[in-house]
């Protein structure tokens, strides 16, 4: 581990505390994002393969968009947690995480019904066409039913990450998701004297797994020892100095997503026109790349908890020398996928189908993949960094810049010009222009103070 700490001011104390929350937030979010791969691979060998990898990949981007913004307003969650322990205040801890979970119960049904009423115009909206206008109508309709308890998974798992606390996260998730594979297999292909729903099977097997996982979160809320433990006679009313607390983090962090996930389905739509076994290889290559965002992501958890501690605690040179240890980390898993990616993609991608257009197009996409690994493993960890200081500003100025630039402003001539190939190169060009940008504002060290200026303002409006 030296030659990640070397010329950092770190212990091996502070090694064991990024480990300590890295690893189980890796294992969880890795072996998460690789069932649902296994989604995908088995409606891949279903008997409507490309039809319906393209119809559920039609619904990606909307439901994305819903689900990264109930995760932008839980970092607002985290910061605010994070924050508090640091600075010893317990009590404030537990109130943030309680406001957090009223709040974001109450966004997840407005998203859910929003959804669900919307699906039929949003999956044409997006470039459903004859052949799979029905099967994603009723994949989004069943999966907008499973938003609520999502929204409230979201939020516990928020609060315990401010604490520094991701095995039981990791427990909880990874149980559901467990008992989502399974259900996909049974629906799917209508085992065990179930009937065969396709489609219908995976989207009723994924929102029975979230109100499980969701189940399960609140009855580890309520029974683990953790800073941020429910209790009934606790104060469960919602309060403006709390949802303050997280919204001053939480609605820059939202409005990036939006950014974001606007982008991506207007870079969707453009590459849906290319037709459905291009669109197929198109999603087989966005669900390995989810992939390579999981440990970006893990290493992000730590970041933003670990620099909201130390902040909170006063100590700005152990938050900068935390960002530093994680980047490095970060890169080192990076160069290790990329290779992986390079040298495995024709066996990667023939687990997904069996149709041989789809895997050779899917092959080439993976290896596109390997040039945007250094680009999302450092903008992922250094942009979480700069959260959990409350910095939002400069994450929110990378996105714009990514994905506006590249996704969107030139994705219709690079695809024009090269197909499938010129989308993927954008998509590269994002990441890198989104790592520049945050690594650059992380440099100039100014990101250590804004805390302290929200902390000030807090105060004399108190006053």
């Amino acid at each position: 581990m030296r030659i990640f700490t070397k010329g950092l001011g770190l212990s091996r104390e502070d090694t064991r505390r990024v480990l300590v929350i890295m690893l189980p937030a890796l294992f969880e979010l890795v072996l998460s994002q690789l069932f649902t791969m296994v989604d995908t691979i088995m409606l891949g060998r279903s008997e409507i393969s490309a039809v319906a990898i393209a119809a559920v990949g039609l619904t990606n981007n909307p439901t994305n968009l819903v689900r990264s913004i109930l995760i932008a307003l839980n970092v607002g969650t985290t910061a605010g947690v994070a924050w508090a322990v640091g600075a010893g205040d317990r009590r404030s801890a537990s109130q943030i995480s309680r406001n957090a979970l009223m709040l974001m119960s109450m966004v997840g049904v407005a998203a859910a019904v929003l959804l669900y009423s919307l699906a039929g115009p949003v999956v044409r909206f997006m470039g459903a066409g004859e052949d799979t206008f029905a099967y994603s109508k009723q994949y989004l309709q069943i999966i907008a039913m499973g938003i609520f308890p999502l929204s409230m998974t979201f939020s516990i798992t928020a609060s315990m990450r401010g604490v520094g606390q991701t095995r039981l996260p990791m427990t909880y998730n990874l149980l559901a998701n467990m008992l989502n594979v399974v259900g996909n297999y049974v629906l799917i292909y209508g085992k065990f004297g179930m009937p065969k729903l396709g489609v219908a099977g995976a989207a009723i097997s994924t929102t029975l797994s979230q109100y499980i996982g969701c189940s399960l979160a609140l009855f580890t809320a309520f029974r683990a020892h953790t800073p941020v433990q429910f209790r009934l006679d606790h104060d469960w009313h919602l309060r403006v100095k709390w949802l303050r607390r997280i919204l001053n983090v939480g609605t820059t962090s939202m409005l990036e997503q939006l950014i974001m996930q606007v982008g991506f389905i207007i870079f969707a739509r453009q590459v849906s026109g290319l037709g459905t076994t291009i669109f197929a290889a198109h999603q087989i290559g966005l669900s390995i790349n989810g992939l390579t965002w999981m440990p970006g992501q893990a290493f992000g958890v730590a970041a933003t908890t670990l620099v909201g501690q130390s902040l909170g605690a006063g100590e700005k040179q152990k938050a900068t020398d935390f960002v530093r240890m994680i980047h490095r980390m970060s890169l080192c898993v990076a160069a290790l996928m990329a290779m992986l990616f390079v040298t495995c993609a024709s066996h990667i991608v023939l687990l997904y189908t069996t149709d041989l257009e789809v895997a050779a197009l899917s092959g080439g996409v993976l290896r596109l993949i390997a040039l945007g690994m250094p680009g999302i493993c450092t903008q992922i960890p250094v942009a979480a960094g700069l959260r959990g200081a409350r910095d939002t500003k400069f994450p929110l100025m990378a996105s714009m810049a990514g994905i506006w630039i590249f996704r969107v402003m030139l994705a219709g001539p690079f695809i024009r010009l090269w197909g499938l190939t010129g989308a993927w190169l954008t998509i590269v060009l994002d990441q890198t222009t989104r790592a520049v940008v945050v690594y650059t504002r992380f440099k100039t060290g100014r990101w250590l103070h804004v805390g302290e200026k929200m902390e000030h303002a807090e105060k004399s409006q108190k006053i």
